[in-house]
């Protein structure tokens, strides 16, 4: 760990402190799990974690979830969220994530009130706002506070005090819901959620775990990590076609730009 995050680490203790309760959106990922560790680290018993679980969250997550939260040792709640009932969720707008965490950060809020904790927390870091973030317009509206963008901390910072602290996530890929997989004006239906998740699930039995199965219609569009390409397309070609074509995709595509944040955010408006 750097000095420099090792002054970031002592910041995020500082803002935590002051903040007397809270409750995190857990996820499990890199960030939400930093953040629920040094929170109880600092405030013990007067964090509660709460993860979202729907069909847009994977099982396999909620299963990390709940052995991080075990491993962290603090309190840990898992909620159903319900995006899927709303049409404008479903309708997958530009805006769609808006209205996700919404209905989730407002589930969160009822939970603190009713705990006695003043505050919800979400693990944005400050490398989030060069992307595509509809949804911190709603967490400005429910006065969802980031103790990490307050203290600085980059995708990187996270990682390394993360290392330091010895959480297992600190090499942890990226994850994002799979309604993420979906380009927009592409209705997000239970069906399709399934497919992807099942052909995400297939790739990661081959050992791959930078990826993403974007939905296009019949056509499976697979990003994958550069370490990762070439296992797809020479190694592991046929069990990839195999394996994604059994989760009821016609035809199979890797993106020879591999994988990417935000890049559903690239098609035009």
């Amino acid at each position: 760990m750097t000095t420099v995050t090792g002054d970031k680490a002592d910041k995020l203790r500082t803002i935590l402190a002051g903040m007397g309760g809270c409750v995190v959106g857990f996820s499990g990922g890199v960030d939400s799990t930093l953040l629920f560790a040094v929170a109880v680290e600092v405030l013990g018993k007067r964090v509660l974690a709460v993860t979202a679980t729907s069909k847009t969250y994977p099982e396999r997550e909620l299963n990390e979830a709940y052995a991080l939260a075990e491993q962290i040792g603090g309190r840990h709640r898992v909620i159903a969220s319900s995006e899927m009932d709303l049409p404008e969720f479903r309708d997958n707008p530009r805006n769609r994530c808006y209205y996700c965490k919404k209905e989730l950060f407002g589930k969160l809020r009822e939970i603190a009130d009713r705990e006695g904790l003043q505050h919800v927390l979400d693990g944005t870091n400050i490398d989030d706002a060069a992307d595509h973030r509809p949804g911190r317009k709603a967490a400005e509206e429910l006065l969802v506070r980031s103790p990490l963008v307050e203290a600085g901390f980059s995708k990187q910072d996270i990682r390394d005090l993360s290392r330091t602290m010895g959480l297992p996530t600190w090499d942890k890929p990226a994850f994002a819901c799979l309604s993420s997989r979906f380009p927009y004006g592409t209705a997000i239906t239970p069906e399709r959620v399934a497919q992807v998740a099942q052909a995400e699930e297939s790739l990661r039995s081959l050992g791959f775990r930078t990826l993403r199965v974007r939905y296009h219609g019949a056509v499976a569009r697979i990003e994958l990590g550069e370490a990762e390409f070439r296992l797809a397309s020479a190694t592991l070609r046929d069990d990839v076609i195999r394996l994604v074509k059994a989760a009821g995709f016609t035809y199979v595509a890797l993106d020879l730009q591999g994988y990417r944040t935000g890049a559903m955010n690239e098609q035009a408006d």
